[in-house]
């Protein structure tokens, strides 16, 4: 991962129960997914990731992810 490393190591370590409602950018979560932005922007309604718009920019909640991760992944 970059500097600073995941979103939970960054937070200072475990997440609380329900996780962070942080919003993350695209890159952020394809970095954290290890893809591409587009890859991200093009697949996250097929991989079932719940996005928020904030005006005209797409958003992803930490615990979204988080949540898909520990899902399909573990």
């Amino acid at each position: 991962m970059g500097p600073g490393g995941s979103p939970s190591e960054r937070a200072g370590g475990e997440l609380t129960a329900g996780g962070s409602n942080r919003l993350l950018t695209p890159e952020e979560v394809a970095e954290w997914l290890r893809v591409s932005e587009i890859t991200v922007k093009n697949k996250y309604r097929t991989w079932g990731l719940k996005a928020q718009k904030v005006g005209r920019l797409l958003r992803f909640r930490e615990r979204d992810i988080i949540a898909y991760l520990d899902d399909n992944y573990r």
